[in-house]
């Protein structure tokens, strides 16, 4: 089974990490999150689950190609890595906490290969990375699946 990589980078880093996990080489560690057992289908399932916890649903969610160098990456849409990014810091009127229903609703997807522990990890991080992105930067965050 193979993993997914999501990662903040400029686009010419981008490029040159799925350059080197294209080959099987083990890009440097960082601005990562490595999933194993998921695909990029997950991942825009994940976007949709937190556009629509931060009420920012109907946004386009979907994964764009990169370049047709490699198409194993994908770019993440801003609206995704917005509504990511404001699942660390959402207030809802409940006593619920939107990051954790978030990964309880992505862990019960069907096929998902985690449970609901390991998928608030994994949101966990990503909003992080999704919080870490500048605009001045220009960095973005992309995914990487095979």
């Amino acid at each position: 089974m193979g993993f997914t990589e999501i990662f903040v980078a400029t686009h010419d880093a981008a490029l040159e990490r799925a350059g080197i996990l294209d080959q099987g080489g083990h890009a440097p560690a960082g601005d990562a999150v490595r999933i194993p057992g998921i695909t990029d289908f997950e991942v825009e399932q994940l976007g949709d689950l937190a556009g629509t916890a931060v009420h920012a649903g109907g946004a386009d969610y979907e994964l764009t190609m990169v370049d047709v160098a490699s198409d194993s990456l994908l770019a993440v849409p801003p609206a995704m890595v917005r509504a990511l990014a404001d699942l660390l810091s959402y207030e809802t009127e409940g006593e619920g906490n939107v990051l954790d229903d978030v990964a309880e609703q992505w862990a019960a997807q069907e096929d998902m290969p985690f449970g609901a522990a390991e998928a608030r990890t994994y949101v966990q991080q990503v909003a992080e990375l999704a919080g870490g992105v500048g605009d001045s930067e220009r960095t973005g965050l992309y995914v990487w699946s095979v």
